[in-house]
């Protein structure tokens, strides 16, 4: 998903598989790969970035997957990553260039996901996740996604590193810092690349969030047309399209 105020991703999509792929794939085996096992009708990836996700996704399921992602820079990974898959995965695997509603999906699924989305858009981008999510969803089906920060903090915090990963003679690793700003959350990205501990280069890039309880997001999706219910996790959301 993408947004007036949200970058484009070029400086971190250089850099993101190296130093979060592992960790993204542990994530999405442990939050997703079950729901996928299940799925007999489709799954949709809202905000697939690289591809991480929708890997994870195609190996645990035989359904037709349709990743999301409107970012060229993410996209372009994705593509790589596609690329390398077998022919059967891909196949099954449709790549959607554009936001969430563009993308025109009309009951093909049965699982969806969104990770690291839902807080990644402003609201009004977030209202029109639900209505896709709800129109992507056959009746019954189930959209699966991690909570964005339910309140904006005090202070700027320093969150865990990245890092650092080694490539030949360089070390990568990021510095990630949480920064309040009139009630969104900048989320920075400071990139460095050292050789023989020498800095080699240094680029940074900003992402804002947008902090919102589970019981306004559960009221948001429930006028777009989900209902909350109990997550498979606890640390994931769960809303579904009604039977009725």
């Amino acid at each position: 998903m993408s947004a007036p105020e949200e970058t484009d991703y070029a400086v971190s999509s250089e850099f993101y598989d190296l130093l979060q792929a592992e960790p993204d794939r542990r994530r999405a085996q442990r939050w997703f790969a079950a729901a996928a096992g299940r799925a007999r009708h489709g799954i949709v990836d809202f905000g697939a970035g690289t591809g991480i996700v929708t890997q994870v996704l195609l190996e645990s399921s035989g359904v037709p997957v349709h990743a999301v992602e409107p970012a060229a820079a993410m996209r372009t990974v994705l593509m790589s990553r596609a690329a390398a898959l077998g022919a059967d995965r891909r196949a099954r695997l449709t790549v959607h260039p554009g936001r969430a509603e563009d993308a025109g999906l009309d009951a093909v699924a049965d699982l969806a996901v969104a990770a690291n989305v839902v807080g990644c858009v402003e609201p009004a981008a977030r209202r029109a996740l639900w209505r896709a999510a709800a129109r992507a969803l056959v009746p019954g089906g189930m959209l699966l996604f991690d909570p964005p920060p339910s309140v904006v903090p005090d202070g700027v915090e320093d969150l865990a590193g990245l890092g650092p990963v080694r490539m030949g003679s360089d070390s990568y690793r990021a510095e990630v810092t949480r920064v309040p700003d009139r009630g969104v959350l900048r989320m920075v990205f400071d990139y460095r690349v050292e050789r023989a501990g020498r800095p080699v280069r240094s680029v940074r890039e900003e992402f804002p969030m947008w902090p919102a309880e589970a019981a306004a997001l559960a009221a948001e999706a429930a006028q777009e047309g989900l209902e909350f219910v109990t997550a498979p996790l606890p640390d994931l959301l769960a809303a579904r399209r009604p039977l009725r």
